[in-house]
């Protein structure tokens, strides 16, 4: 039995509804959940998955794509909730979940402090204040580019940096899924590359999109956006080059 669930969660933030779609993994031995959500967002994970029909205490294992604090927000509530699951990031991207190094999401956010007019400096210092929030957790497993596992029919692990130099994706090969993470959103339905603003460096972002071509994809699931399924390859070749 290997089984694949996108999780649905909505939630309101700054006034405005929003939604997240983390994904569960599953098979007879394992199940995975990619990314978690922001901070304090364990219960509405555990409530979607419930509708699903998940039992979350079955966890084994949680794949962080990269340390922005919508993704990896509510990884030490998990671990507490399940001391059994093992974290996996990148290799890269260990050292800031971990807290050994400083978010980067956090340096961008102050790097620009002087550049911001006054009437926008106090949703910066929110801002700031809510990524320092944030409660880092030690990683178990580290992943690399082109890691293989036989995990929930088997797994591959891709580098998609650009949105954040160790951003990862994982690509399900039994199904031809590919979870993107940020590497890729859908905005008004059409597919696209995650926000430019939020994105570290798009000359790789844009190499990355690229690189998804090399793999056979029926199916996408963006953290932002969901489940896309038209003309896949045409829409990576328009955001890839």
């Amino acid at each position: 039995m290997n089984k694949l669930n996108v999780l649905k969660v909505e939630f309101e933030f700054n006034g405005i509804i929003d939604v997240i779609y983390p994904v569960i993994l599953r098979d007879d031995n394992d199940m995975i959940l990619i990314d978690c959500g922001y901070p304090n967002f364990l219960t509405l994970i555990e409530e979607s998955a419930i509708k699903n029909g998940i039992d979350l205490s079955k966890l084994t294992k949680l794949i962080i794509t990269h340390h922005d604090f919508d993704h990896m927000g509510s990884a030490a509530d998990f671990k507490r909730k399940y001391p059994n699951i093992k974290i996996l990031s990148s290799i890269i991207d260990e050292k800031y979940i971990s807290g050994k190094e400083k978010s980067l999401r956090l340096q961008q956010a102050e790097s620009i402090d002087d550049k911001l007019a006054e009437e926008q400096r106090e949703s910066s210092m929110n801002f700031q204040k809510t990524l320092k929030s944030v409660e880092n957790i030690e990683v178990d497993i580290l992943l690399n580019d082109g890691d293989k596992f036989d995990w929930c029919g088997g797994i591959e692990i891709i580098e998609t940096p650009g949105h954040m130099p160790g951003h990862i994706s994982i690509y399900v090969k039994e199904s031809k899924i590919l979870i993107s993470g940020d590497a890729l959103v859908i905005e008004d339905n059409k597919l696209s590359i995650a926000n430019p603003h939020y994105t570290l460096d798009m000359k790789k972002a844009r190499e990355s999109i690229h690189k998804l071509l090399n793999y056979n994809i029926d199916k996408l699931v963006c953290y932002h956006g969901g489940i896309y399924t038209e003309e896949i390859k045409t829409s990576l070749k328009r955001i890839g080059f």
